[in-house]
């Protein structure tokens, strides 16, 4: 997708480095989605957007740049997060002030909010598979879907098998928004069934997630291991610098 980010066995400088930039990007991507709301809405001064957009830009060509000398196979870095090279290129204000494609060149800095989510896919995909997680949530679905298609044919005050999976989805996460309620004495016991299974389903995955973050503490921690290994390949390098220099001070000796 262009978002593959700092590999794992990258130099510790640049994993490091890309783990200090993770906060200012989440800032960064909270303020492009007001920008680009103000912008739509016209409640932002033209010099202010001009102005956020240079700052933005020149952080997207800091980021990349800095990455990029820091990582050991700048190819890879490069082809694995293309997305970002097409922001810089495509969002340089400049064009925006010579072509009318302005509102379609800023919306591709909103790619930037899935870069924020793919690295959660991974961690959501090992939750899910701990625990019988992903089964259990799909039992919920499977519940709540079940349940709106049959309160809308059990309840008159439920017209619409839309209006039903709404009323199931709030009902079976104990939310409850009142604005789509059963009338019927059969829809509110059927309700009471549904509001008693969504506690039990919804304790399920808190206690699956709590146990994961749990587990996650107790695994012991490798960031070291790979550090010690990268001062073991530099001390190699300077002992072998040391052998062919003796070797060249004993041939130059005979």
């Amino acid at each position: 997708m262009g978002l593959a980010g700092v590999a794992e066995d990258e130099t510790l400088a640049a994993r490091r480095f890309a783990k200090v930039l993770e906060v200012p990007m989440i800032l960064l991507a909270f303020w492009i989605v007001i920008e680009w709301y103000l912008g739509l809405k016209g409640q932002i001064e033209p010099t202010v957007q001009h102005f956020s957009n240079w700052i933005i830009w020149l952080f997207f060509v800091v980021e990349m740049s800095v990455l990029t000398s820091l990582v050991r196979d700048k190819m890879r870095f490069l082809m694995g997060n293309w997305l970002n090279l097409v922001i810089i290129i495509c969002g340089v204000p400049v064009l925006w002030e010579i072509f009318n494609y302005a509102p379609g060149l800023r919306a591709i800095r909103l790619f930037l909010i899935v870069s924020l989510v793919v690295p959660l896919l991974g961690s959501m995909r090992e939750v899910l598979s701990r625990n019988s997680l992903g089964t259990t949530l799909m039992v919920a679905m499977i519940v709540m879907l079940m349940a709106g298609v049959l309160i809308a044919g059990i309840d008159p005050g439920i017209e619409t098998v839309f209006d039903g999976l709404w009323w199931a989805w709030v009902t079976v996460t104990t939310v409850g928004y009142g604005d789509v309620v059963p009338v019927s004495s059969q829809g509110k016991m059927f309700g009471a069934l549904l509001i008693f299974m969504g506690v039990g389903l919804f304790s399920l995955i808190t206690a699956n997630i709590s146990a994961f973050f749990i587990s996650r503490e107790d695994e012991p921690d490798h960031s070291h291991i790979v550090e010690t290994r990268e001062r073991i390949e530099r001390m190699e390098k300077s002992i072998a610098n040391i052998e062919e220099k003796l070797e060249q001070l004993t041939r130059s000796n005979k």
